[in-house]
């Protein structure tokens, strides 16, 4: 087993695993780490596409993953800082 294989197959299970805890879960939170590990999924599946056999691999998309990272990162703590603004605002909580 290659390591693209690797990385694809697991960009795929985790992809797969944050739809299904995206769709199931109700609280924003684990909706919120659903997207999170849905994200992963997507960087390792870039990855494995960078792959080229002999030649070294292909630096756009580990460029793109890097990006993807700190874009993520903000766009949590974005999300988090409204969810828990809704969270004061919400007379029933």
């Amino acid at each position: 087993m290659t390591a693209q294989f690797l990385f694809g197959g697991a960009g795929l299970v985790l992809f797969a695993l944050g739809i299904w805890s995206f769709l199931v879960h109700e609280p924003l939170l684990r909706k919120l780490i659903a997207l999170n590990i849905m994200g992963s999924g997507v960087f390792h599946l870039l990855i494995a596409t960078a792959e080229r056999g002999d030649l070294p691999p292909d630096p756009v998309p580990h460029a793109l993953v890097l990006t993807g990272i700190v874009v993520a990162v903000s766009a949590t703590a974005l999300a988090l800082a409204l969810g828990r603004r809704l969270e004061e605002e919400d007379p029933d909580g």
